[in-house]
C-alpha cells in the first residue's frame, strides 16, 4: 500500500517526538540563544564598565575649587603687614606694621613665638626673596636685614611636631642700601647670589648686588657686594621688581608706566619702556608668579593681568598674554601659589578668587566680607588665612586638585612662559621646580592618526590588492600557501617588530635612504613593466605556466628591483644630494631623525596587512561563483567582472578590513614605541618622528603619581584613543550594512 510524502513525514516526526529528540533540540536552542546574547550583554556591559573607570578617574581634573571655612577668631598681631604660612598650614609667621614678628598656631591664633628686630631703626618695608622664607627687612636709616623663618619638623611617638625658628643665615648685622629711608623693598635670590631692589624716600631706585659664600667647614654664609646702582626715573615708582641671575629689572608707576632694564656685562642695561594700562587706570598690585618669568599686574579695575617676555625679531618685548577679571573694584592683594602657576587675588570690598594662569581658568570666588589686610596660602595650596581690617583671622580650607587642566589647555593653543607664540605642547616633566606642564592632547592625538595614516598608506595597496590577486586569480594550491603564510604573519609578536624597526631598518633606512626612495619608486615600475612584457610574449611560452601561478614569477622580478634600487642609490646620493641624502635634507630645512615616520610606516603596516589582507580574501573568495560565471557567460571579461560584479559585492568585507586594520594601526603600542623617537610634535614630515597616545600611556604611566593631574589626563588620553577606535568601528558598521543593502540583493 502506497503511503503520501505527508503521512510519512508525520510518521517520522511522531517517532522523534516520542523519543524525545524534539524536546532536547528546544532545549538546546534555547541554552544557545541565551548563551549568546548573554555573551553579547557581557561585551557590552565590559565596554560600559571601561568607559565608566576612565570617566570616573577623569572626571575630578574638571571639577573647579571648593572653599570651606574652618576658624574665625581675633588675630593677636595688630596691623600685620606680611603673613605666610608653612607647608602643613599649622603655622603661620607674621610681620606687623611696627615690625613685630610672630608665630601663631593656625587653628586656633595662639602666640607660639614672638620677637623684634635686632636692628635700632624703624622697620619701613619688607621683601620675601624666596619661596623658602628668606627675607628682607628695611630700615628708616636706609639700611636692610636679611633673615628667614624656619620650621624644624620631628615625629616624637610618632606624631608630627612643629618648631618654628628665626634665623639670621647671613648674621644680625645691617646692610647699608640707601641714604635715605627705604619706603619700599623688593628682591630676589638665586643659588650663589642675592639682588635687593629698594626706593627711597628721594624716589630714588637702588639695586644691590651681592655674591654668595659659604664656609665649607662652618657652613657660614656671607655676603660679598658685587654692584650697586641707581637709576633716575621720569616717573614716582611704586613697584620694583627684579628676577634672578640677576636678569631682567621692572620699574613700574601707579599709573602703569614701566621702564625695563637688562644685566648685561655686569650692568643694567636699559631695554624698553611702555604703558601696562589704559588712560584712567592705575596699577594697585604687582608682583611675580611662581618662576619669577610672568608679571601679575592687578588694577583699579578689578582685572589681573599676565606679562612676560617674548623673543621677537628685534630681541625681547614684555607683551600682555592673557587677562582674569575678578570685580570691577581695585586689587589689592594678589599672592601665588608656591608650586604651582596660580595665583589668590583679593579687591578692595574683600572678594577673592582663585585662579591658573595657563589653563585661563577661575577656579572659585568667594566673599571674605571685608577689605583683606594679610592674605597668605601654604605651600600644599590647600589651607588660605587671611585677616581683615578689623583684625579678625579667617582660616579656609580650600580644595584644588587640578588646576593646571581645562578644555582649552588640553585641545587649544596656550602660550607658555618663554615661548614664542601659543603652540600645542605635551611636556609633563623637567628638572626645575618652577616648571610647568603641559598637557595638550592635540600633539599625541595629532601622532595617532600620522601614524596610522603613514601605516595604512603602506599597507592598504599591498593588502588589497594582495587579496584581490589571492582570491579571484591565484591557483587554488598555490591560494592554499599563500594565504596561512600572510595570516601567520599576524601572530609574530608587535615587539619583535619594533624591535626589528628601531634597531635595524631604522639604520638602514638612514644609511640607504636614496636607495629605499628610489626602491618604493622602481619596483612598481619594474612589475607593471614585466607584466607588459609578458603580455607580449608568445603563447607557447606564457602556457607553460599553469593558470593563477604567475605570481610565482614576481619573487625574482622583486628580487631584481630591490637589488636595482639599492645599487643606484648610491650614485643618485652622492650627484644629487653631496653624497648624504639626510645630511642634505638637513641642509634644505628638513629636518630628519633616525627613527622616523618612514620607518614606523614600514613597520607597522607589516603588522596591519595581515589583518586587511585576510578580511578582504574572504569577502572576495566568498561572492557566489555564480555570479561572476555569469558576468563571463554574458561576455564580459575577469577584469570587467572583477571591477563591476565581484568587488562591488565583497565591499562591505572589504570596507571592514580598511576600518579593522586603521583601528589596529590607531591602538598600536609597541611598534611606534620603539621605531620612532617619542617628539610630541606636529609635522607631517615623512622623515620626522611622533608621540601616540598609546605609547605616551606606556612610557608615562610607570612615572605618573596615582591621583596627580598627570596620571588623569594619561587616563583622558586612553579615553580618547578608546573613542578613537569606537568611532572608527561604529562608521565602519554603518557603511558595511549600507554596503551590504546596497549589493545584498545580488
Amino acid at each position: 500500500m502506497n503511503t503520501s510524502v505527508k503521512e510519512t513525514t508525520r510518521k517520522l516526526l511522531d517517532q522523534q517526538t516520542q523519543s524525545g529528540k524534539h524536546k532536547r533540540r528546544k532545549i538546546n536552542d534555547l541554552i544557545a540563544r541565551y548563551s549568546i546574547g548573554l555573551g553579547g550583554l557581557s561585551v557590552i556591559g565590559a565596554v560600559g564598565l571601561i568607559c565608566f573607570y576612565l570617566f570616573w578617574v577623569v572626571f575630578p581634573i574638571f571639577k573647579p575649587a571648593s572653599v570651606e571655612l574652618v576658624q574665625d577668631y581675633s588675630w593677636q598681631q595688630t596691623q600685620p603687614q606680611y603673613m605666610a604660612v608653612e607647608e602643613y598650614g599649622e603655622i603661620a609667621f607674621s610681620i606687623s606694621k611696627s615690625g613685630d614678628l610672630g608665630f601663631f598656631g593656625v587653628e586656633d591664633g595662639r602666640i607660639i613665638n614672638k620677637a623684634r628686630f635686632s636692628h635700632d631703626a624703624e622697620p619701613t618695608a619688607f621683601a620675601e626673596l624666596d619661596l623658602k622664607g628668606l627675607m628682607a627687612a628695611g630700615f628708616a636709616d636706609g639700611s636692610f636685614q636679611l633673615f628667614s623663618h624656619k620650621y624644624k619638623i620631628s615625629y616624637p611617638n610618632n606624631e608630627r611636631h612643629i618648631e618654628p625658628q628665626l634665623q639670621y643665615p647671613f648674621g644680625e648685622d645691617s646692610f647699608e642700601l640707601t641714604d635715605t629711608a627705604i619706603t619700599r623693598l623688593f628682591g630676589s635670590r638665586w643659588e650663589d647670589g642675592i639682588v635687593i631692589a629698594s626706593v627711597g624716600a628721594d624716589q630714588k631706585v637702588t639695586t644691590v648686588t651681592y655674591s654668595i659664600d659659604q664656609n665649607f667647614l662652618t657652613e657660614e654664609l656671607t655676603l660679598e657686594e658685587e654692584s650697586r646702582d641707581s637709576f633716575e626715573i621720569p616717573f614716582t615708582p611704586k613697584y620694583v621688581l627684579t628676577t634672578p641671575g640677576p636678569d631682567w629689572l621692572y620699574i613700574i608707576s601707579e599709573q602703569g608706566d614701566l621702564i625695563a632694564y637688562r644685566h648685561i656685562d655686569d650692568e643694567w642695561e636699559f631695554h624698553e619702556s611702555q604703558s601696562l594700562l589704559e588712560d584712567g587706570k592705575t596699577v594697585t598690585e604687582a608682583t611675580f608668579l611662581l618662576g619669577q618669568t610672568s608679571l601679575l599686574i592687578g588694577d583699579s579695575d578689578g582685572v589681573i593681568s599676565q606679562w612676560f617676555q617674548v623673543r621677537g625679531d628685534n630681541g625681547f618685548n614684555l607683551k600682555k598674554i592673557r587677562d582674569f577679571k575678578l570685580s570691577d573694584s581695585a586689587i589689592s592683594q594678589i599672592i601665588i601659589e608656591k608650586r604651582r602657576k596660580g595665583f589668590i587675588a583679593s579687591d578692595a570690598n574683600g572678594k577673592m578668587g582663585i585662579f591658573y594662569t595657563t589653563s585661563e581658568r577661575q577656579l572659585e570666588e568667594f566673599d571674605f566680607g571685608q577689605k583683606v589686610q594679610a592674605l597668605a596660602i601654604n605651600s600644599r595650596s590647600n589651607s588660605l588665612v587671611g585677616i581683615g581690617e578689623n583684625g579678625q583671622a579667617t582660616v579656609f580650607l580650600v580644595e584644588n586638585e587640578h588646576p593646571e587642566i581645562s578644555w582649552s589647555a588640553l585641545w587649544n593653543e596656550v602660550w607658555y612662559e618663554s615661548y614664542e607664540e601659543p603652540t600645542f605642547t605635551w611636556q609633563s616633566s623637567a628638572s626645575t621646580n618652577d616648571f610647568e606642564s603641559k598637557f595638550s592632547l592635540v600633539p599625541l592625538s595629532f601622532g595617532t592618526l600620522k601614524a596610522a595614516i603613514y601605516a595604512m598608506l603602506f599597507a592598504v595597496p599591498l593588502a588589497i590588492f594582495g587579496a584581490i590577486f589571492t582570491a579571484y586569480f591565484m591557483a587554488p594550491k598555490m591560494r592554499s600557501m599563500v594565504k596561512p603564510t600572510v595570516e601567520i604573519m599576524e601572530a609574530l609578536p608587535t615587539v619583535i617588530l619594533g624591535f626589528l624597526a628601531g634597531l635595524w631598518l631604522a639604520p638602514l633606512i638612514e644609511e640607504h635612504l636614496a636607495g629605499v626612495i628610489l626602491l618604493i619608486i622602481l619596483l612598481p615600475i619594474v612589475t607593471v613593466l614585466f607584466g607588459f612584457t609578458w603580455t607580449k610574449l608568445p603563447g607557447s611560452i606564457k602556457h607553460r605556466v599553469p593558470d593563477g601561478w604567475q605570481a610565482a614569477l614576481l619573487f625574482p622580478i622583486i628580487i631584481f628591483g630591490t637589488f636595482l634600487a639599492f645599487w643606484l642609490g648610491e650614485p643618485v646620493e652622492s650627484a644629487m644630494f653631496n653624497g648624504n641624502m639626510p645630511a642634505w635634507l638637513n641642509e634644505q630645512g628638513i629636518t630628519y631623525d633616525q627613527r622616523n615616520s618612514l620607518v614606523v610606516g614600514i613597520a607597522m603596516g607589516f603588522a596591519v596587512i595581515p589583518t586587511i589582507f585576510s578580511i578582504t580574501e574572504d569577502a572576495i573568495f566568498s561572492v557566489p561563483k555564480h555570479l561572476s560565471n555569469g558576468s563571463l557567460a554574458l561576455g564580459a571579461s575577469q577584469w570587467q567582472t572583477l571591477t563591476r560584479v565581484v568587488i562591488p559585492t565583497a565591499s562591505p568585507g572589504i570596507f571592514s578590513a580598511l576600518m579593522i586594520g586603521l583601528g589596529r594601526a590607531v591602538g598600536e603600542t609597541m611598534i611606534v614605541l620603539m621605531a620612532t623617537g617619542n617628539t610630541p610634535i606636529m609635522d607631517m614630515n615623512i622623515f620626522e618622528g611622533f608621540r601616540t597616545l598609546s605609547a605616551n600611556i606606556a612610557v608615562e604611566m610607570p612615572e605618573s603619581e596615582v591621583g596627580s593631574s598627570h596620571y588623569r589626563v594619561l587616563f583622558l588620553a586612553a579615553f580618547v584613543l578608546f573613542l578613537f577606535t569606537f568611532v572608527f568601528n561604529t562608521i565602519a558598521e554603518i557603511v558595511r550594512q549600507r554596503l551590504r543593502n546596497k549589493y545584498g540583493s545580488l
